[in-house]
């Protein structure tokens, strides 16, 4: 996921954004429907836009990349946000847990959000240009959630540690995610997977 939590949380949206809201998730919905039909190689943005009824010069206005269009959802300022409101003190660890699982159980209750979750990630498996695209959008994500971990716990987003721990988080959720895409399995199984790889993050690999 490049990225996965909660919706906005400061009430509900203006008129402006729902309606950018509903483009943006006009435009994945009908490029996740020609990706399945097609493959992605074989589906140009102006297809997309048609599906989706809009202007290819539109499309890139929402998303600046093809890539984009797999990897961007909605969710990176709900999961800011439930980071910040999060009781003070928390173990960092256990914050990021707490939201990851808020987000992943809005996630597997949509069935739309489910699947484009799956084909998500096994376009990041198959697809070379997503692949590396992704690591871009985890690490931009990533400063800034970097920022709300420094921020909590009084140190430097540039700190060392604070890189690390964020590597650490993300890396499970990607490796979680795709674990479970690959191998098809049910939907409740992932929350339980993904406090497995927690679990390794905070007790370690025991042999």
């Amino acid at each position: 996921m490049t990225s996965m939590c909660p919706r906005a949380t400061a009430g509900r949206p203006g008129l402006r954004e729902r309606k950018k809201v509903q483009t943006r998730q006009a435009i994945r919905k009908a490029a996740y429907r020609l990706f399945a039909e097609d493959g992605y190689d074989a589906t140009p943005v102006d297809r997309i836009a048609a599906e989706a009824d809009v202007s290819p010069s539109t499309v890139f206005r929402y998303f600046p990349t093809k890539e984009d269009i797999v990897l961007t959802d909605e969710y990176d300022d709900g999961m800011l946000d439930a980071l910040r409101n999060r009781p003070a003190g928390e173990p960092p660890l256990d914050a990021l847990r707490a939201v990851m699982h808020e987000t992943l159980t809005m996630v597997l209750a949509d069935p739309d959000e489910c699947a484009e979750l799956v084909q998500r990630q096994l376009l990041v498996r198959d697809v070379p240009a997503i692949r590396g695209r992704s690591l871009e959008t985890m690490t931009a994500t990533g400063r800034l959630l970097g920022a709300v971990v420094a921020d909590r716990t009084g140190r430097s987003p540039d700190d060392l540690e604070i890189r690390v721990f964020i590597a650490a988080v993300f890396g499970s959720l990607h490796e979680t995610t795709m674990y479970w895409a690959e191998n098809g399995l049910a939907n409740d199984a992932l929350v339980p997977l993904l406090n497995r790889a927690f679990d390794v993050l905070s007790d370690g690999l025991h042999l």
